[in-house]
């Protein structure tokens, strides 16, 4: 488990188990003038395959933040080619307009829990795979308030694992708390939580 300092209008944490030495899940934050990237990153399969995948898509997430959600699926895809692949969700959360753009490819999951008792929202992922087969990429754009709660999960986590959630929990310790609830122990695992504090200025 690991915390984070604010990066621009969030504050988050992670957990995470790997099978092996080397997980080929890997996440990304990265604040940008506006905004913030938050994406999740499964390498196909896991061990050093897996994860060179994984960090391959990093380096672009990191180089090309502001871009729009469906670039960086592009961008991501042909710096993939010559790897096994990954399966990501990337969410861009804009301060400005209060709005956050996501799009998954694969089987990461993401739900966005309310605050103030609203109801929950949740990405509708596409099969393929970042650097083999994209499908037709299709973004998807919610509102968002301070309070509000990102949760995204690799298919190492159970479905489901929304449900219970402590929301007045630091991002780490709903991380961990997801991880031991749900983790299916027979593949690299993997959540990230970030909350939503709004504008920072």
């Amino acid at each position: 488990m690991t915390s984070a300092p604010q990066a621009a209008a969030i504050e988050w944490g992670w957990a995470g188990s790997a099978l092996e030495v080397e997980s080929g899940d890997l996440h990304v934050v990265v604040p940008f003038l506006g905004g913030v990237v938050v994406a999740l990153i499964d390498g196909l399969g896991h061990g050093p395959e897996a994860a060179e995948a994984a960090r391959g898509a990093a380096i672009v997430l990191e180089a090309h933040a502001a871009d729009p959600v469906v670039r960086l699926i592009e961008r991501c895809h042909d710096a993939l080619r010559k790897t096994r692949g990954a399966a990501m969700t990337i969410a861009s959360l804009c301060t400005a307009e209060s709005a956050m753009t996501w799009i998954g490819v694969g089987n990461v999951d993401a739900v966005l829990l309310r605050g103030h008792g609203r109801a929950d929202a949740g990405i509708a992922v596409r099969g393929g795979v970042v650097g083999y087969q994209l499908p037709p990429l299709r973004a998807g754009t919610v509102s968002i308030s301070p309070g509000d709660l990102l949760l995204l999960a690799t298919d190492g986590i159970r479905s489901g694992f929304s449900t219970g959630v402590l929301a007045d929990g630091t991002p780490p310790e709903i991380a961990e708390s997801i991880l031991t609830r749900c983790a299916r122990g027979s593949d690299d695992a993997h959540v990230v939580v970030a909350r939503y504090l709004g504008d920072p200025r």
